[in-house]
């Protein structure tokens, strides 16, 4: 049995589609963020030190960082085909696009929706105007086109294709799912047809349904 503690509106979603997807028994333990700060409330430390969202434990271990979380539950199944053969070109698209998920596509997202957040929470009006001109020019100067270079890499790639390696879903698909589905929950993928239906057809697998539903029930 896996337990998986998860924090609402969090990576930790893709993680029980992982689950699901595998056919796994997994029990969904939920935690909710401070309403005031939006950060994990402190009974996830007593899960790992580091108090925050995914965590599994199985099997006596625990393990946090939800690309390591990934990839040990698919090494777990290896029926599955989530992580292809490590000799085939596959394996190197699927640990591609694993990475790619946390090291380029993520943090430029998360830092634009923290500034975001902090320019609708700015006042008075004067210091209002001086959040938007810093915020404007950080997003012009580094993530905003850091953003716009990844979408339009991730639009280019998906054109043609079902999945993003080969003709099932794999690990690199669950890796990238929580980003693209924030952007498209967002209206972000209006105008990006490839991304839009990549999400779409996520969102239509059985898996996928199933998972969101218990992790609504679980209240997350």
């Amino acid at each position: 049995m896996y337990h998986i503690h998860h924090l609402n509106s969090s990576r930790s979603q893709r993680i029980i589609w992982l689950l699901e997807a595998a056919g796994a028994e997994y029990q969904i333990h939920v935690y909710k963020r401070d309403a005031k700060t939006n950060l994990a409330p402190p009974e996830l430390a007593k899960i790992h030190p580091l108090g925050r969202a995914p965590v599994l434990v199985h099997e006596g271990k625990t393990i946090a960082e939800s690309g390591a979380i990934c990839d040990y539950i698919a090494r777990q199944h290896p029926s599955s085909g989530f992580i292809p053969p490590e000799n085939s070109d596959d394996f190197n698209e699927v640990q591609f696009w694993s990475h790619y998920s946390e090291g380029s596509f993520m943090p430029s997202l998360v830092t634009s929706m923290v500034l975001e957040k902090a320019r609708a929470k700015a006042s008075p009006f004067f210091v209002k105007f001086i959040a938007d001109k810093i915020i404007d020019g950080v997003m012009n100067a580094y993530f905003g086109r850091n953003i716009q270079q990844n979408l339009s890499f991730v639009e280019q790639y998906l054109q043609g294709k079902t999945w993003l390696v080969g003709e099932q879903l794999s690990l690199a698909d669950f890796q990238m799912s929580f980003g693209l589905e924030a952007l498209y929950d967002a209206g972000k993928l209006d105008s990006l047809a490839n991304m839009k239906a990549y999400v779409e057809r996520i969102r239509e697998t059985d898996s996928h349904k199933t998972a969101m539903v218990k992790m609504g029930l679980a209240g997350g």
